[in-house]
């Protein structure tokens, strides 16, 4: 969700797909992403679309944003036109899904199933921020269909958090995991950050400590990025705190991987580990792999048979589409088999299975031996006709992709 979206071509008032697009749904697996832009507070080092109720403004409000969701749902309804298959996976992203009642949720939840069929066994999952939920609140999601929850707990150390401006109390989210286990949750994953400025490698240990003391099935680790126009990146050119070192990140990472590796939590995806195949993301291999999904809410991004949208990012803007009858994506792009074929290779890369070679260009096939003899692929893989990051390989993921597309 950070950043800006590219012009993109203007979509018509009624949503409606290119006919190219139009004729190969349901030939993938589909998702829907729910965005939620409400946050308590700003963290220093977040760029997402999000709004406090101070950034907020007149035009939209936090009670009457379920509703206008549903009217997406039934926009998306009626665009797929059934055609879509039924909806494998759900994501209350954010933001923080949290800060809305556990019962509008789940009316968004009940939305999607009436709207666009949910598929038997469907992963539904919410993103969580500690100091939003509680026992009780964590049983009336459950009850209300969330089938897993993504918990930001980013660091167990105080000074870490308060560089971050994270407003949890350490231990939190431990707690919160104890109380979604009792609610009836077994699909639990906790998201930590490396790399912020002040944390020691005795931080981050005691971080990926306390995160595994916990015993989620699911651990996600992100180096820290600092973007322009947050405050941290302001704090950092005012030389107030140190940037983020490359090399300690690369460390940082290979801590992780080795005290997660040893919990019994594998790699399947670069910033990913899960205690088993049952244990991973679904909705994110969702994207991973080339699945179709549908995002709703303001600034959120679509993905259907070859077109990709974004909607407008205020959700003051989102509101007026809506209630206009109107979709509310601000543009479009049309992706070229090309372009298909190149973000299926950068996607899969990233994860354990890998790529196929036969799907790189010539010069591509030639960069990946070069990566194989410099010991960033797998030569072994290579043989067998598969791209798969060395351990090396992960720690320059980015650079590895950029050489076997270009």
């Amino acid at each position: 969700m950070a950043g800006q979206p590219p012009d993109g071509q203007p979509i018509p008032a009624d949503g409606s797909l290119p006919e190219a697009s139009a004729a190969r749904l349901g030939a993938a697996p589909f998702g829907v992403y729910v965005h939620v832009p409400f946050c308590r507070t700003r963290c220093g080092y977040c760029d997402f679309n999000t709004y406090t109720a101070e950034e907020l403004g007149s035009g939209a409000s936090r009670d009457g944003y379920p509703a206008l969701a549903i009217e997406e749902i039934r926009l998306a309804a009626r665009v797929l036109r059934g055609r879509a298959g039924p909806v494998q996976t759900v994501f209350f992203g954010g933001g923080t899904p949290t800060l809305l009642p556990p019962g509008q949720l789940a009316a968004i939840l009940r939305a999607i199933d009436a709207e666009l069929g949910l598929a038997p066994g469907v992963e539904v999952t919410a993103e969580a921020n500690p100091e939003t939920i509680d026992a009780r609140s964590l049983t009336q999601l459950r009850d209300g269909g969330v089938t897993r929850l993504s918990i930001g707990m980013q660091s167990a150390v105080p000074h870490v958090l308060a560089v971050l401006e994270r407003v949890h109390a350490p231990g939190r989210p431990e707690q919160c995991i104890a109380w979604a286990r009792a609610a009836g949750f077994d699909r639990l994953s906790l998201d930590l950050i490396y790399g912020t400025p002040g944390e020691s490698d005795a931080d981050w240990q005691a971080s990926l400590d306390a995160a595994l003391g916990a015993e989620p099935d699911h651990i996600s680790a992100y180096s820290l990025i600092v973007e322009d126009g947050t405050r941290l990146a302001a704090k950092i050119r005012r030389r107030e705190l140190p940037a983020p070192d490359d090399d300690v990140l690369a460390d940082r990472y290979l801590m992780a991987d080795d005290r997660l590796a040893a919990a019994g939590l594998a790699w399947y995806e670069v910033s990913n580990w899960a205690a088993g195949a049952g244990s991973r993301c679904r909705h994110n291999q969702l994207y991973w792999t080339g699945g179709d999904w549908w995002g709703v809410g303001p600034g959120a991004h679509s993905h259907v048979a070859g077109t990709r949208w974004w909607n407008v990012r205020h959700p003051a803007a989102y509101a007026r589409r809506i209630s206009a009858g109107a979709s509310p994506g601000q543009a479009r792009e049309i992706l070229t088999e090309a372009e298909q074929a190149t973000e299926r290779i950068m996607l899969a890369t990233r994860l354990a299975a890998g790529c196929r070679v036969a799907d790189l260009s010539p010069a591509g096939g030639v960069a990946a031996r070069q990566a194989a003899a410099d010991g960033l692929i797998s030569e072994a893989a290579l043989a067998d006709g598969t791209v798969q990051l060395t351990r090396r390989g992960r720690l320059l993921a980015d650079a590895v992709i950029r050489a076997i597309t270009d």
